[in-house]
């Protein structure tokens, strides 16, 4: 183990495998797993494995070069990406046998233009916007880009796999109207003489409250993290179980009197004798800086111990306070993990800082080791 391990971000293969199952029970089609951002924070190849392990038809990326870093990393089975800047080139993916997300003509070119440089037959999957505004092709450009898919199709250049869009989240009643514009846009790619084997609007929210949206496919994010989507749901009440524990350990002790202050600025001075216990994590691993003072707590020994102090760049304090006699250098400091277990849920986090638990886990920092367990063995 490298000399970094005093910060694991300890991450569940039974987990995220139990997780694919959960969706595959309530959807019964092909599930995608969402890798990208390293795999929200978990490690990109790690959550790929276990993912694909637990069933899942396909994993995906936003960015080519997070693709192309899963198929040096070993990862054989189908492989979706779907932003691209616009003088990327595809020919390492086409020879890579990763699929292309193309959101308009001029990617379907640029893919076709690859194909014929590389000799073989690209894959892709449509993108289109049916109303989040954000990348994938406008209802205007659909006639054009579905004729031209066609063509390419035709002359062996381009397979089209599969046709998808992305929920804005904006209500029942806006999600069935982009379910609408995607059975529209369907059934124009299937007149162009494509019928699209796998079609998915569906991500984590609506994969886990609404059955029509499932298509026959969906593509999955949050969910097989474990983590919920809704703020008024946890995981455990949707069947997940997260599956990142974050980690770290005491490296110093001491105790001081009343009246002592605590790191910058002394924003928290102790109101009587304690035991302040050092851990090595900080902002630089993802730890939110303004969690000092807003009532975030950790795990030592099992119980709960608040954070007092500023939070450094690479550390913070607990107040250990009655656990003083019973801890030393070294022990365990659970920031967060599975509620079930005890573990603080990192939707405390989320919460005090008035964001979502996506933002949270994805933004882990690189000094953190993320260590694949498996039924208890690291």
């Amino acid at each position: 183990m490298r000399t970094g391990s005093m910060r694991v971000a300890e991450i569940s293969l039974s987990a995220i495998r139990h997780n694919v199952a959960r969706v595959r029970e309530l959807t019964g089609g092909a599930v995608i797993v969402v890798v990208k951002a390293d795999g929200y924070g978990h490690g990109a190849s790690i959550a790929a494995e276990a993912a694909l392990a637990g069933g899942a038809a396909m994993v995906a990326t936003a960015d080519l070069e997070e693709a192309l870093a899963l198929r040096e990393a070993g990862i054989e089975a189908p492989i979706l990406c779907w932003l691209h800047g616009v003088r990327v080139d595809f020919a390492d993916a086409v020879a890579a046998d990763i699929e292309i997300g193309v959101s308009h003509v001029q990617q379907l070119e640029a893919l076709a233009d690859a194909a014929r440089r590389v000799g073989r037959t690209a894959t892709a999957q449509l993108k289109i916007d049916t109303g989040l505004s954000r990348n994938g092709a406008a209802p205007d450009e659909w006639t054009a880009l579905f004729a031209r898919a066609a063509e390419l199709s035709r002359e062996g250049l381009v397979r089209v796999r599969g046709i998808f869009s992305h929920l804005a989240n904006a209500g029942d009643e806006n999600d069935r109207g982009q379910a609408a514009r995607f059975d529209e846009a369907i059934a124009q790619l299937r007149e162009a003489g494509i019928d699209p084997e796998m079609q998915h609007l569906a991500a984590s929210a609506a994969t886990l409250s609404s059955p029509h949206l499932h298509y026959n496919t969906v593509r999955v994010g949050m969910a097989v993290y474990g983590l919920s989507p809704f703020a008024d749901k946890t995981s455990a009440q949707l069947g997940l179980v997260p599956a990142m524990t974050l980690r770290s350990e005491i490296v110093a002790l001491r105790g001081v009197p009343a009246g002592t202050g605590v790191s910058y600025g002394f924003n928290h001075v102790c109101e009587t004798a304690t035991t302040l216990a050092l851990v090595p994590m900080g902002y630089a691993d993802g730890m939110p800086r303004a969690l000092n003072g807003a009532g975030a707590w950790v795990t030592v020994a099992g119980e709960p111990r608040p954070i007092v102090g500023r939070i450094g760049m690479d550390q913070f304090i607990v107040d250990v306070g009655p656990l003083a006699g019973r801890v030393a250098l070294g022990e365990p400091v659970v920031l967060f993990g599975d509620p079930e277990l005890g573990h603080p849920p990192v939707e405390i986090w989320a919460g005090l800082m008035r964001t979502i638990n996506y933002e949270i886990v994805a933004g882990i920092g690189s000094r953190v080791l993320r260590l694949a367990s498996d039924g208890g063995a690291a």
